[in-house]
């Protein structure tokens, strides 16, 4: 059986940014270290994903609930879920259609990685030396993974007591993975950039490699009234009801659907999102804020959906 009320489709508010302000602060930091910007939206997504994961108040790092967990992250991408999650002691399986086998030292100089299989991590001298074989990038990329272990030390701290596997391998065959494997499954931003005919396959797929009574955490664009495609991002933006389709979930799904115009004013209106704007998308009109011109055009939601815990009988 299962607890509705921990099921749930939530358009996130900019007000989670203000209630988790401490944690805001450690994936800015997180991110500044390794080099990373974030989406416009990508801090809301991360910090709804982190407190459905942790469910208890984010005022200590690392958080011990999610220490020694075995974590799915889908569509990772490089995106800083994963690191954040390996900081926190977690086991991060980091699936992505994107072959990230010649990841840059400034990662593989900081957590314990592995590839799921031999082809998806090159050895680490490879990422020192990239397939340009630009001497700048290798000096760049010796550089992180030397002071990065020198940062560690510095300030107390060792490697982080999780890590990272890499699978590059698409969402809807993840045939390497058994049945009832992972803890929990989290997804940024990343479903929407799929066919919608091909979201069912996915979710049951992440479903099947995922515990009983675990968790699917995927944030995706939130439309009104309507499905509709974002070409910039190339990524749908879409409907509560169409949401409860896709993922399977019953109507009676706790939703704050009918609060969709006040939660666009408030990403409009947010300086800790505008002002902040990663640097990349003043540079390309294919993204979600084309030419770093600070006009949402789209609400974020957070899907939550739990497996069922099987019973006798």
């Amino acid at each position: 059986m299962i607890d509705m009320s921990s099921q749930r489709i939530e358009l996130l508010s900019v007000e989670l940014l203000t209630q988790h302000s401490r944690l805001v602060q450690e994936l800015r930091g997180l991110a500044k270290q390794l080099g990373l910007e974030f989406g416009w939206h990508y801090l809301l997504d991360l910090v709804w994903i982190i407190h459905q994961l942790a469910e208890s108040p984010l005022e200590e790092f690392p958080i011990k609930e999610l220490e020694g967990k075995h974590i799915l992250d889908a569509g990772a991408g490089v995106g800083v879920c994963q690191w954040f999650l390996a900081e926190q002691g977690a086991h991060v399986i980091s699936v992505d259609r994107l072959d990230r086998s010649r990841l840059s030292a400034r990662f593989r100089g900081r957590y314990a990685m592995k590839g799921l299989r031999a082809d998806d991590l090159a050895p680490f001298t490879a990422s020192l030396w990239d397939s340009q074989r630009s001497f700048k990038t290798f000096l760049g990329n010796s550089w992180y993974a030397l002071t990065g272990a020198a940062r560690r030390i510095l300030n107390g701290s060792s490697q982080p007591s999780g890590s990272v596997l890499l699978y590059h391998q698409d969402l809807s065959r993840l045939s390497d993975l058994a049945d009832n494997s992972v803890d929990a499954v989290v997804s940024v931003s990343a479903l929407e950039h799929n066919q919608l005919e091909a979201i069912p396959r996915i979710v049951d797929e992440l479903m099947r490699v995922l515990k009983p009574g675990g968790k699917l955490l995927a944030t995706m664009c939130a439309a009104r009234d309507a499905d509709w495609f974002h070409e910039p991002s190339q990524g749908w933006c879409l409907t509560a009801k169409t949401l409860r389709q896709l993922f399977d979930l019953p109507q009676q799904v706790l939703s704050n659907e009918d609060d969709y115009d006040k939660i666009m004013s408030g990403l409009k209106e947010c300086a800790e999102l505008r002002d902040n704007l990663a640097q990349f998308y003043f540079h390309s009109g294919n993204s979600g804020m084309p030419w770093g011109v600070w006009n949402p055009q789209y609400a974020v939601v957070g899907v939550c959906k739990v497996k069922t815990v099987a019973t006798d009988g």
